[in-house]
């Protein structure tokens, strides 16, 4: 290796070094930013207060073999209906991923908190809530949300809290009741990094996948039915 071209290969090492740390500081800053604007923004039920939500948005996850709430899914749905049989608000919107016709989170959601003793008509489905940040942008857009619960696991809500804020919902966050999931490390790696992600992502704000004509939570959840 000539001199020359050494010294262009430590110049782009280095580069190269300098550059990850900074992304590496840089995603650790806005993690810890992100938390800790979620702080005063979550709440245990018996707190809620005087709270006067539109409704309980309850975001998707997993689904196994096609027609059983994932561990993870359970415990969100479990969470928003303890709030709705508390009476703190009984319109749910459970919002997930239906893209596909062999893949449907949201009948999912809504079967299981029906038969947990809710009423049909007073859960709607979000069908194309693909990701956190559509399924909140598609909350205020589709739904005409103005006010929410929202109701993840403790290490899912800061991000979904910073989009709510970011788009304009005065949004708080129910926490799931904690526990270890068997995938646990890799969901809070994948975690760190749609925070980051996310919070660049939120500096384009593109339009959700779909968006489709309004539906108003003043009517029957059965609407939503397919």
């Amino acid at each position: 290796m000539s001199k020359k071209v050494k010294r262009y290969f430590i110049k782009g090492l280095k580069l190269s070094i300098t550059s990850g740390l900074l992304i590496g500081v840089g995603s650790l800053l806005i993690n810890i930013w992100m938390i800790e604007q979620a702080k005063d923004k979550m709440f245990k039920i018996d707190d809620l207060g005087d709270f006067d939500p539109d409704c309980v948005l309850v975001l998707g996850a997993g689904v196994w073999r096609g027609n059983i709430a994932s561990p993870m899914l359970q415990d969100r749905l479990n969470k928003a209906i303890q709030i709705s049989k508390a009476g703190i608000e009984t319109t749910l919107l459970m919002s997930g991923d239906h893209g596909q016709d062999d893949y449907d989170e949201v009948n999912v959601m809504k079967r299981y908190a029906i038969d947990k003793g809710l009423n049909s008509s007073d859960i709607f489905m979000d069908h194309a809530g693909f990701s956190t940040y559509e399924s909140i942008v598609r909350a205020k857009k589709v739904f005409g949300v103005k006010k929410v619960i929202i109701v993840s696991q403790k290490e899912h809500l800061p991000r979904a809290l910073y989009i709510a804020k970011a788009i304009g919902l005065d949004a708080i966050g129910v926490a799931s009741d904690p526990k270890d999931y068997s995938s646990q490390w890799s969901s809070d790696i994948r975690e760190y990094l749609a925070r980051t992600k996310e919070f660049f992502y939120l500096m384009i704000s593109p339009k959700p996948t779909y968006l489709g004509d309004p539906i108003s939570l003043d009517s029957d959840g059965d609407i939503t039915n397919d």
